[in-house]
């Protein structure tokens, strides 16, 4: 028998030759994974709308994201007239080089041992007392490039897709922070690696048997995890809240004017904060790189490098999830998006924080089970909820009395089409004699 348990290293106290491979394993990491991602979601949705999708270069099309990365690297590089140039060429790396940096604090697995070594690390780059924070903070520079990317551009699209993407980025970004408020007071802590070990375990006592069940936050708080999850949409600006490159109404955004390598980094960013998003929502909210029930029934599920594989399984259900309203959602009206944010999301994540804080004060002052409560809770929340949603009577607006004059097309200056037959009413003179 080999023994499971392991010395834990710790954060911070790595040798510098393995801080170097955890940053160099990082970067191609999240590199090789956006490649991968572009061709999933092409034979996604290629799927989805029968057709082939990508298939000619490399086994099954695998190198088609290659080609196209190789393509606009050699494209011309176009600056246009009346450019800010520092601004404009600086933009695409403020997006780009805080996405790489997010995934710092994220845990892959637990401490193992470096094959061919003596060494004991653990499956992550570095840890804070902060590390929630730090990924906020962190993701909300990149949105610093994009409108500094707009702004530069002197194009009015450009400027518009600029300014949408940062009311979209912030308000959203509200939601999410708030979402996550719940998860540290449930967990006492807002170190990632430490949030990941709070949902170890739970064990339900059902017909006189223990049965041991996932303590993930998305099952016990539930209304966190749906925010969160429809706020990381409109975070990263993906389908149907791609509203800042929408082509019918501003050609390509803040994007407009980027070309070659400028663009590809833009391109870059956002698919690897499409990665950093999903990972944050498997180490809130799915238990990190434990392993699901009820593969965690078994001793060795959680040891060695096979907790690497439960993390990429659940990070690559969210990339498919992506993927899947992509291709299935139309893009929303503005309007629409900003009223659900900051009409709909903020205040349910308000009430949600207000209940979960008082169950968790209850629970501490009395017997009653925090389960208990926390479902009555929801149950309150999803009332309050559906109640928003329904229909209101719509107000009855007085009818407009026609004078009988004849219809001016030009009466204010310039043609206007007449009213529609279902939109004139008749004289009341002339209604009277009918009765």
């Amino acid at each position: 028998m080999i023994s499971l348990a392991v010395p834990d290293a710790g954060v911070g106290h790595d040798p510098w030759w393995v801080i170097l491979i955890k940053v160099l394993f990082i970067f191609v990491f999240l590199v090789v994974l956006t490649l991968f991602n572009i061709w999933w979601e092409r034979r996604v949705v290629a799927r989805m709308q029968q057709r082939i999708g990508p298939n000619v270069h490399g086994p099954q099309g695998l190198l088609q994201s290659l080609a196209d990365g190789v393509k606009l690297m050699l494209k011309e590089d176009l600056m246009p007239k009346g450019v800010d140039r520092l601004v404009f060429v600086l933009a695409p790396a403020i997006v780009a080089v805080p996405a790489f940096l997010t995934f710092a604090v994220i845990p892959f697995g637990p401490t193992v041992k470096i094959p061919f070594t003596d060494t004991y690390t653990r499956l992550q780059l570095t840890d804070l007392p902060v590390s929630v924070l730090y990924v906020m903070a962190i993701a909300s520079i990149g949105i610093y490039g994009i409108v500094l990317g707009g702004w530069s551009s002197n194009s009015t699209y450009s400027l518009l897709g600029g300014l949408r993407s940062s009311a979209q980025m912030i308000s959203y970004e509200v939601a999410m922070g708030l979402a996550l408020v719940t998860v540290f007071l449930f967990a006492g802590s807002l170190s990632t690696s430490e949030i990941v070990a709070a949902q170890s375990h739970q064990t339900v006592h059902w017909f006189g048997a223990d049965i041991p069940l996932p303590g993930w936050y998305a099952f016990l708080l539930f209304p966190s995890f749906v925010i969160y999850v429809i706020s990381m949409v409109g975070e990263t600006n993906r389908a149907p809240f791609d509203l800042p490159e929408a082509e019918g109404e501003l050609v390509a955004g803040f994007l407009t004017e980027y070309s070659s390598i400028k663009y590809a980094m833009f391109f870059l960013a956002e698919y690897i904060n499409m990665a950093t998003v999903s990972a944050l929502a498997t180490t809130l909210f799915l238990g990190g790189w434990r392993a699901p029930w009820p593969i965690s029934i078994w001793d060795g599920a959680n040891s060695g490098f096979w907790p690497v594989l439960w993390f990429m399984g659940k990070l690559m259900g969210f990339i498919f999830f992506y993927i899947w309203l992509r291709g299935t959602l139309p893009r929303l009206r503005y309007d629409q998006f900003m009223k659900f944010g900051w009409k709909v999301l903020i205040p349910i994540s308000l009430a949600w924080i207000l209940l979960v804080a008082t169950v968790r004060a209850v629970g501490r002052e009395t017997n009653f089970s925090r389960t208990t409560l926390l479902v009555a809770a929801a149950i309150v929340l999803l009332i309050a909820v559906i109640s928003m949603f329904v229909p209101q009577k719509p107000k009855e607006e007085p009818a407009e009395v026609a004078d009988g004059k004849e219809f001016d097309a030009f009466a204010g200056g310039f043609p206007v089409p007449p009213p529609l037959p279902s939109q004139q009413t008749e004289p009341k003179s002339k209604a009277g004699s009918r009765g």
